[in-house]
């Protein structure tokens, strides 16, 4: 089982409780746990997905509670339409999303991811609100343009590069 791990706001609009919320050590997998916020744009709900290793990330806009709670699903369907945009082979696809063939949720954990996390989010609204809001057809775009911005909390290397390198050193 793999973790999203949800910010309090967020496990406020899926109506999360603690016992809902997992404890334990999430099973090896290359790219882990993920975190997930839920921010505002124009009045919209959006979620944005980080993940810990690699802060490679997406935002899914424009959500209703009902698809919130069904974040899981959400996550697995959007984060294959990510990944396919990226450019990342069929097969490689088919391994990290195996890794989420179970998937929980628990507590943030890493104030770093939290803090590019929150970088990220600016990002993100100010692209979106940029591009004439949350329906636009640049979002796609944004996605793939903020995932090759430099990331400190990386020694600037790129989110997709991060990723592209942790499966690649899993091949060998």
């Amino acid at each position: 089982m793999q973790f999203i791990r949800c910010t309090k706001k967020l496990q406020k609009e899926m109506g999360l409780k603690q016992p809902d919320l997992r404890e334990e050590e999430p099973r090896f997998s290359y790219l882990g746990p993920w975190h997930a916020n839920l921010i505002h744009i124009d009045r919209r709900k959006c979620v944005l997905f980080v993940n810990d290793k690699t802060l490679f990330n997406f935002i899914v806009p424009d959500l209703s509670r009902a698809q919130i709670r069904e974040l899981d699903r959400l996550f697995k369907s959007y984060l294959s339409c990510v990944l396919a945009d990226a450019g990342i082979s069929e097969a490689d696809r088919g391994r990290i999303l195996s890794e989420y063939d179970e998937v929980g949720f628990a507590n943030t954990s890493s104030k770093s991811v939290l803090g590019s996390m929150n970088d990220l989010a600016f990002h993100y609204k100010y692209s979106i609100q940029e591009a004439c809001g949350v329906h636009s057809s640049s979002v796609p775009e944004i996605i793939r343009r903020l995932n090759r911005m430099p990331m400190g909390a990386l020694k600037f290397v790129f989110p997709i590069e991060a990723l592209k390198a942790l499966y690649q050193t899993a091949e060998r």
